[in-house]
């Protein structure tokens, strides 16, 4: 099973071929294929390579399936005995995206 740790906006997700992960909000149009930031370590299920701190050679390619929002989370403020409350609510932008393809190119 082939599989590839990369880095995209400060976050690590550990991603394989044809899967999609959510990540925060990329600016790219839908269909459009982008690189994570760095690719730290890859797996072909024999030999395991890590890089310092990238693989060097390593390619992972993504393809942008939607431009998503994503649930509802509401933020409270209360202090006890105060008259005190304040609701708030948040949806995080996000990007969702399908693994393409992990490539290692060239030996050693």
């Amino acid at each position: 099973m082939t599989y590839a740790l990369i880095e995209m906006a400060g976050h690590q997700y550990r991603v394989e071929e044809g899967a999609t992960l959510m990540v925060p909000r990329q600016r790219a149009d839908v269909g459009k294929k982008i690189k994570p930031d760095k690719v730290l370590l890859v797996s072909d299920g024999e030999e395991v390579r890590v890089g310092t701190p990238e693989v060097k050679g390593a390619e992972v390619k993504l393809a942008v399936v939607a431009q998503v929002r994503g649930p509802k989370l509401r933020v409270l403020k209360y202090r006890a005995k105060e008259n005190y409350k304040r609701t708030r609510g948040h949806r995080q932008e996000l990007t969702e995206l399908r693994v393409e393809k992990i490539a290692l190119k060239g030996g050693k």
